[in-house]
């Protein structure tokens, strides 16, 4: 896990080898003399070092990001799952909600899964049948909304 101050130390070392590589850089550059060319062609490769120890900062810092993110993602899969069959022995056999026969004539028998059928021309949703309907809904949704 990353807490802030690891990220604003990661940070700084990063600003740091930044400047290490624009200082060297620069150096080399100013050694335009035939006689200077080894020790600029050095100042470069010690560049390209520092360059590359960036590049596994970086990736370093993605991989613990990943890794936090996907323990996070399986914490809330496991919430969802307990919730879901909470809910499912809550309201096993209980309708969950009413809706006129009118509006769901072919699927009034699918909605009605455990939960009693017909009552005064109003099929009653069963929880097993709202759940994966509530699902599918909220995640067309977001797919909507956030892309």
């Amino acid at each position: 896990m990353v807490d802030l101050s690891t990220r604003v130390s990661v940070n700084a070392e990063e600003l740091q080898l930044r400047a290490e590589i624009k200082q060297l850089l620069k150096e080399a550059n100013a050694m335009s003399q035939p006689s200077t060319f080894a020790q600029a062609t050095k100042l470069r490769r010690m560049a390209a070092a520092k360059e590359q120890e960036l590049v596994k900062n970086r990736e370093k810092l993605r991989k613990v990001m990943k890794s936090s993110y996907d323990s996070h993602t399986k914490t809330l899969m496991i919430l969802k799952v307990l919730m879901y069959l909470l809910l499912i022995i809550w309201f096993w056999r209980i309708p969950v909600a009413s809706i006129p026969k009118q509006l769901v004539q072919p699927f009034g028998k699918i909605l009605s899964w455990r939960a009693g059928g017909h009552v005064n021309e109003n099929v009653m949703v069963g929880i097993i049948p709202w759940l994966i309907l509530s699902t599918r809904i909220s995640k067309l949704i977001c797919r909507k909304i956030f892309k």
